[in-house]
């Protein structure tokens, strides 16, 4: 059997947003860290999905016993960009009772009568569960900067309030990784025609996705604001090279497992004498 080929660099190193950081710099197409290949990826995808589903089911298991670690996975991206397959294919291994997962939509009218993180604050992750955000607080500071659905003051405000609540949640003991799923212009748009030109896929197109595309530069500059104004030491933001879907599953990847690690997890210690019950089961 060939020899797993692991990254040489780890991406919450290679990949965090930190001071100075400029998303136009960033390449799409790269793998940072990373010197294997496609294949090389995908044996490391699956090599590890036994150690990240034996951490999440510690971290799980932790909480029955007043544990209060948990995370929370925001993804982030322009339409096609993969967060889905990451949902797929990195996440599907973990056992599902662990699991809260939440696809944030268009608010509804009775979501748009309150604050912004009304409906946010509602889905975070419960103590010992592992949270993943399809979309999030973000579109709150992405979609309205750029169509301007939001004065320039509140947004400034939302950012604060985007800070102050992510701080909030990292105190009550809760990691937080931002991963926006950074795909190039010409690859969105191989993807959508890819859609297209497959009926098995035709129901994952919209109109709508053309026509934000049109807002693409719009778009990058409202993600590096945000990125500007919201990478936090408790919060910090990751940007995933994302046309080469593999290369961003097993950066993924290696960011839960990394967040899931940090916690150092045990298994919880019998609160019984294991030997006498083991006499009691033999018994029966």
């Amino acid at each position: 059997m060939a020899s797993i080929v692991g990254f040489d660099q780890h991406p919450s190193d290679t990949l965090r947003v930190g001071k100075g950081f400029s998303l136009a710099a960033v390449d799409p197409e790269a793998t940072p860290g990373y010197s294997g290949s496609k294949a090389d990826g995908e044996a490391l995808l699956a090599d590890l999905d036994g150690k990240l589903t034996e951490l999440q089911e510690k971290l799980f298991a932790e909480s029955r016993f007043g544990g209060k670690n948990r995370i929370l996975l925001v993804l982030q991206a322009m339409d096609t960009a993969g967060k889905g397959g990451i949902v797929n294919h990195v996440m599907a291994t973990m056992d599902p009772q662990g699991v809260q997962f939440k696809a944030f939509k268009a608010p509804s009218e009775l979501e748009k009568s309150y604050d912004f993180l009304w409906r946010i604050e509602k889905e975070v992750p419960a103590a010992g569960m592992v949270g993943i955000f399809d979309r999030s607080h973000y579109e709150d500071v992405l979609i309205h900067r750029v169509h301007n659905w939001a004065t320039p003051d509140e947004i400034t405000r939302r950012y604060r309030a985007i800070n102050e609540f992510e701080a909030r949640q990292a105190d009550a003991g809760t990691r937080i990784v931002k991963v926006m799923l950074n795909i190039s212009k010409d690859e969105q748009k191989s993807r959508l025609l890819a859609r297209l030109d497959n009926p098995a896929k035709h129901w994952k197109y919209s109109s709508g996705d053309l026509k934000e595309r049109a807002f693409w530069e719009d778009y990058m500059a409202a993600y590096q604001a945000a990125f500007n104004e919201t990478s936090t030491a408790a919060a910090p933001w990751y940007v995933v090279p994302a046309n080469k879907k593999w290369y961003a599953r097993i950066a993924v990847q290696q960011l839960v497992m990394s967040a899931l690690s940090d916690f150092r997890l045990e298994w919880p210690k019998a609160a019984f004498d294991v030997e006498v019950e083991r006499e009691l089961v033999a018994r029966s």
